[in-house]
């Protein structure tokens, strides 16, 4: 835990990484550093560890962690191939990613993030680059911020939400998270109980500037590229369309080459997975949910790299 922030799924995490003392690892979302420091705190002296982090305030917080044993890298992790391959790193024995938006994020105000707060509509994780909420959202067409909100926050308002965004920022811009939120409860009209109108939208608007499927996507098959063999990746995600793109993917590593079943050829002639996955998926328990409410959707899900032998 640093500046308010609590690693989900802190011990379960640590178990599925089946950290060895002399093992080289990657925190590929470093957040404020929970994992990173249980990773340290398992890794004998010759072990190591490679931080990264799109977010400039997080890297900060990384440069204030003195070992030797440990790097941060100010990178999307997307990158992480090359990252590792600029540290000599040609092969890790773990791979933790821990997607979606960190606490320090969201509360902080003027980082945009969240509607409860006024603030400027930034919503970017790396606030050195790219457009933010509020430039994206004065530029883009109608259809593509329904498609955005609708596909992103699944929100079924999404068609009224982004006729209402486009009318209004016709009167003035949009650059205040307050007046995003006002327009989106204007255009919403039923909510689920207990849930604002605009958080959906914000989600959405949130995904989409900053790419986060995409990057996943991205990182995934990039990371178990430099799994050792008997290397496992760790991924926590939040949102059911993250988890569904890792599910789907580790999955399909684990069933390895798919033929069409007319082929005639024989199955050791078929090239197996290059993943086994590790147990079944692992979700909050209600001690930790009651301790840190954020934790409830999260689910994590692991595999561990296999040896795989070409057939000849």
């Amino acid at each position: 835990m640093s500046d308010g922030h609590v690693s989900v799924l802190l011990e379960e995490a640590i178990e599925a990484l089946n950290i060895k003392p002399d093992g080289v690892y990657i925190d590929a979302t470093f957040g404020r550093g929970g994992h990173s420091r249980a990773i340290l705190s398992r890794l004998g002296p010759a072990g190591r560890l490679l931080a990264l982090d799109r977010d400039p305030e997080a890297v900060r917080a990384g440069g204030l962690i003195e070992d030797e044993r440990f790097r941060i890298v100010h990178a999307a992790f997307s990158e992480l191939d090359d990252v590792a391959k600029a540290h000599g790193i040609q092969a890790v024995d773990g791979l933790l990613l821990d997607i979606g938006v960190s606490s320090p994020q969201i509360d902080t105000p003027e980082r945009g993030f969240s509607f409860r707060h006024d603030a400027p509509l930034d919503m970017r994780m790396d606030t050195s680059r790219g457009l933010s909420a509020a430039e994206w959202l004065n530029q883009a067409e109608q259809d593509d911020i329904a498609r955005v909100i609708r596909d992103y926050g699944e929100e079924r308002f999404a068609k009224s939400i982004a006729r209402a965004i486009v009318a209004a920022r016709g009167v003035e811009p949009l650059t205040r998270t307050r007046q995003l939120a006002e327009i989106v409860a204007g255009a919403v009209r039923t909510r689920e109980r207990g849930q604002d109108p605009a958080t959906r939208t914000f989600q959405a608007i949130r995904i989409h500037v900053n790419h986060e499927l995409e990057e996943l996507e991205a990182a995934l098959p990039r990371g178990v590229d430099l799994l050792k063999s008997g290397g496992r990746i760790v991924v926590i995600c939040f949102h059911s369309l993250e988890d569904r793109i890792v599910k789907r993917y580790l999955r399909g590593e684990a069933r390895g080459e798919e033929l069409p079943p007319e082929i005639p050829v024989t199955a050791d002639r078929i090239a197996p997975g290059r993943l086994r996955l590790v147990g079944k998926a692992v979700r909050p328990g209600a001690a930790e949910i009651a301790r840190n409410p954020r934790a409830r959707s999260a689910v994590l899900r692991s595999a561990e790299r296999q040896e795989v032998a070409c057939s000849g």
